[in-house]
């Protein structure tokens, strides 16, 4: 069994830097991940202080979430994207460096960007949630 998975803008909401405002998906298996944090495998925060190299590693290990359910970042159905930060400018940073790394495609689906105060473990700048439609 496949998913089909259709990305839908309708004309009467406003345009987006990238995602669309509907993801529908037709049959198949769901995946819900974790989600994501700039550890590396050790369990150790990489990037203190360093939202680049945070979304690095965020999104390295968003692929071998995937992966491990074979599955690519544009069987992404749902993402919500935290960043401790309440700058504007940061929260765009943040979106652009995520949507041109290794896990971008999965940014073009129903997405949610969110600015917090904190985040779980200690010096984390960056979170995503990711869900995806499996292929069979």
């Amino acid at each position: 069994m496949t998913s089909e998975i259709t990305r839908i803008n309708p004309a009467q909401l406003h345009a987006t830097p990238g995602y669309h405002h509907i993801t529908v998906v037709e049959a198949g298996r769901t995946a819900f991940l974790a989600g994501q944090c700039p550890l590396d495998r050790s369990g150790e925060l990489v990037g203190p202080g360093d939202l680049d190299a945070q979304i690095d590693q965020v999104a390295a290990n968003a692929v071998a979430a995937l992966n491990a359910v074979g599955a690519r970042p544009d069987h992404v159905v749902r993402s919500v994207i935290y960043v401790v930060s309440d700058d504007v400018a940061v929260l765009g940073a943040a979106w652009r460096r995520l949507t041109e790394s290794v896990v971008g495609p999965a940014f073009t689906t129903a997405s949610t960007l969110l600015g917090v105060a904190r985040l779980g473990f200690s010096g984390q700048l960056v979170e995503v949630d990711l869900t995806a439609g499996l292929p069979g």
